[in-house]
């Protein structure tokens, strides 16, 4: 049985701090507070290649525990980035672990190229068990919902054209919104993935989201500039229930 996370009312960013700037999924303007700027989207002459999707198991998120959080290369280096929390959308920084080498942690990095990876130390993050998951499949259209493993529920999706594909490889949830214009639905997720194709967008940097749609008539196809839609029914069933960090692996 699918269950509603108890921190779901900590996950929705306010709304007067939202500044999330997706690909340009739907034909309106993107997902901001004020009127964001227009004009044509910038094409990647060369998109950075993605790793292939792995599957959800259980996962591990890490939050920041202070105002920034110290990246590093390769486990007891020098930090060479350091990385806001909260983020600009308001939501808490948290990220998806890769992997660990005694204090430290590899994780994966919203960022591009897709499938950035850093180091963080164990003591700056508070770590959170993810029994869910979630994967894609951009040739059926199909969002599938995983508990430990194990696929619990199936939604119909929309995904990105063969012009502006819905990138693939495995992604985390980083932020989860309310958007208040047009287009989007009630609830909009972040994705750590960026579009191969679309370096910007309508003062955006392209990133990906999962979010609801206002034309249900599209669930099924591929339309979108990149990101994933579903019905508003749908995004709000896992809006409350998916922390952040969630994993998502997106695949043919």
């Amino acid at each position: 049985m699918i269950r509603r996370s108890l921190a779901h009312s900590q996950l929705v960013a306010s709304a007067l701090l939202v500044v999330l700037l997706l690909a340009g999924c739907v034909p309106q303007s993107p997902i901001v507070m004020t009127a964001a700027p227009t004009g044509s989207p910038s094409l990647a002459t060369a998109p950075p290649s993605s790793p292939a999707p792995s599957a959800t198991a259980a996962a591990t998120s890490a939050t920041a525990t202070a105002d920034r959080l110290a990246v590093s290369a390769e486990p007891g280096g020098d930090a060479t980035q350091t990385l806001a929390n909260p983020q600009e959308s308001g939501a808490p920084l948290t990220l998806l672990v890769v992997a660990r080498h005694d204090d430290w942690l590899e994780v994966a990095l919203p960022q591009r190229p897709n499938g950035s990876t850093g180091w963080v130390r164990v003591q700056d993050v508070t770590l959170h068990a993810l029994a869910y998951g979630l994967e894609v499949s951009t040739d059926r259209n199909t969002l599938t919902l995983t508990e430990n493993g194990r696929s619990v529920k199936t939604y119909p999706i929309a995904t990105g054209t063969g012009g502006t594909p819905t990138p693939h490889g495995s992604f985390f949830l980083t932020e989860l919104i309310e958007p208040t214009n047009a287009g989007y639905g009630p609830y909009a997720f972040g994705l750590s993935a960026f579009s191969d194709v679309l370096t910007s967008f309508g003062g955006g940097p392209g990133q990906i989201g999962l979010h609801g749609t206002d034309d249900e008539s599209t669930i099924g196809q591929s339309v979108s500039h990149g990101c994933i839609r579903m019905s508003n029914a749908d995004i709000t069933e896992l809006a409350r229930l998916l922390p952040l960090g969630t994993p998502i692996a997106i695949g043919p």
